[in-house]
């Protein structure tokens, strides 16, 4: 089994870093916006989203989404997944998701397990970020009602500090200081930075070991 995905197996069975490294992607208030909420009030919506490593010219990448202009959060690059369907577990509406949205034939997907739940607060749900890994680069099908575009990121890219940029941006008539990966021509940021955050903290710690 690759070094990488026996030391995530490992990893994701003991505590996680979870809120502390979430929040240093979240975006922070300049001049009086609300900080964000980190923990649920009342009765929230279980949503998945997966977190694709795949293993290409030797070299792990990451698969990411830039959602189509119409739906929640369109414009904006995220990970395949959504709320989950009556009965359905995280990695099942993950797995289901990513077909839905990508075309990823749920039985080419090893799940390896899940990061820290996060609450999203505009939508009331909380979030399961699934870890699942394929070992070839599949042939993406893209639904145009959900996905733009699909693409893959290296790992290391993500670590390397000229790609990872702080901004002040008007968020609802507030500023706010913005951290991002810049990545592609979209800036990765919001909830999908906060989820990668702390799956990178995983990432540099196997790095140290290895």
């Amino acid at each position: 089994m690759d070094t990488l995905i026996s030391f995530l197996q490992q990893r994701l069975a003991h505590p996680l870093p979870g809120k502390a490294a979430q929040i240093k992607m979240a975006p922070q208030p300049v001049n009086g916006g609300q900080v964000r909420e980190m923990d649920p009030s009342g009765n929230t919506a279980p949503s998945s989203v997966l977190i694709l490593l795949i293993k290409y010219r030797k070299e792990w990448e990451l698969v990411l989404t830039l959602r189509s202009d119409d739906i929640d959060h369109g414009g904006q690059i995220s990970f395949p997944g959504g709320r989950a369907e009556e009965d359905e577990d995280a990695p099942q509406t993950a797995l289901r998701e990513a077909r839905e949205e990508i075309g990823i034939d749920e039985k080419s997907v090893t799940v390896i397990g899940q990061l820290s739940e996060l609450y999203i607060d505009n939508s009331n749900n909380i979030v399961s970020p699934v870890v699942g890994y394929m070992d070839y680069m599949p042939s993406f099908r893209t639904n145009p009602a959900e996905v733009k575009e699909v693409f893959t990121i290296k790992l290391d890219a993500l670590l390397r500090k000229k790609n990872l940029t702080v901004e002040n941006w008007n968020l609802k008539e507030f500023t706010y200081r913005v951290p991002y990966w810049d990545v592609h021509r979209v800036p990765l940021w919001g909830a999908t930075a906060m989820m990668l955050s702390e799956f990178l903290d995983l990432y540099r710690e196997y790095k140290t070991s290895s």
